[in-house]
């Protein structure tokens, strides 16, 4: 519904996908939702992005990601 603004693919084909940018002066489809995170993966016969459940006491009502990055230890 709010399409994805970015999107991060890991060498063993994980995606991570950030969703939901408000931005002023940029139109929003859903200017109540809050951003949200979702992982797919690439190595399925039929990839789903399914939403991550992030921690409690995080601020959701604010959370308007722009970009994603991932590092790997």
């Amino acid at each position: 519904e709010t399409g994805s603004e970015d999107i991060d693919i890991l060498p063993n084909g994980l995606a991570f996908i950030s969703s939901g940018l408000k931005y002023p002066g940029l139109k929003s489809l859903a200017p109540d939702k809050p951003g949200e995170i979702f992982l797919m993966d690439l190595n399925e016969n039929n990839p789903r992005a399914v939403e991550l459940r992030i921690s409690r006491g995080f601020d959701l009502a604010s959370f308007s990601p722009h970009g994603i990055s991932t590092y790997i230890d």
